[in-house]
């Protein structure tokens, strides 16, 4: 199993998105059969069957062994991965173009390179994993916190400055042996969370608290 798969048929991402197929692939980062998931996820095991049929043409679940029990072959199933992202290649004809936007500031600009990254990065594990190689990327993450909107000006254009030195400084135009690479450095908020009510002992008007 792998720990993340890119679907990029649309056919796989729309069988995918169905919430009873999303509840099957969740239940089956562990294998089991069409018996074992209906009891999890509280349907008949007519209906489990059909839903695996499809999740597997579209190569979403495997097959991991099958059990002879009497006169009936059980079949146990697995997802194919642990997690699933849908690479903006399953909608090609709308999907963003960076090339479309020149606005280094642009949120929209953003959205369209983390699209690109789902869509190539995918392209490249599943490549990796069919020659058997290991996939070499490189990430940071983290989070700063700005007093101004200045000095977050400030920092993203000093951040800028630095990766272009050390991009002038290591990239190589000229080698025949060298292999590209894509460098994306993204800026944003973090989300804020939304925090749960909190709980009360106040009683119920017209109710006697518990005691």
């Amino acid at each position: 199993m792998q720990e993340i798969a890119v679907i990029e048929d649309p056919a796989a991402a729309e069988a995918s998105l169905d919430p009873i197929r999303t509840s099957i692939l969740r239940e089956l980062a562990r294998p089991g059969s069409a018996t074992q998931l209906a009891v999890r996820v509280g349907l008949p095991r007519q209906k489990v069957n059909y839903h695996l049929k499809a999740l597997e043409r579209h190569g979403l679940v495997e097959l991991v062994e099958e059990r002879r029990k009497g006169n009936v072959t059980e079949r146990v199933l697995q997802a194919t991965a642990a997690s699933y992202l849908i690479s903006p290649s399953a909608l090609a004809s709308i999907s963003p173009d960076p090339r479309r936007f020149s606005d280094r500031f642009s949120a929209f600009w953003l959205l369209a390179l983390a699209g690109r990254m789902v869509r190539e990065v995918g392209k490249l594990i599943a490549g990796a994993a069919a020659s058997r190689q290991k996939l070499a990327t490189f990430a940071i993450d983290g989070e700063i916190t700005f007093r101004t909107a200045a000095e977050r000006a400030a920092f993203a254009e000093e951040l800028g400055v630095e990766v272009t030195r050390l991009v002038d400084k290591y990239h190589d135009a000229g080698s025949p042996q060298g292999r590209r690479h894509r460098l994306v450095v993204a800026l944003h908020p973090v989300l804020k969370e939304t925090s749960a009510p909190k709980a009360t002992n106040e009683s119920t008007p017209g109710k006697e608290q518990d005691k």
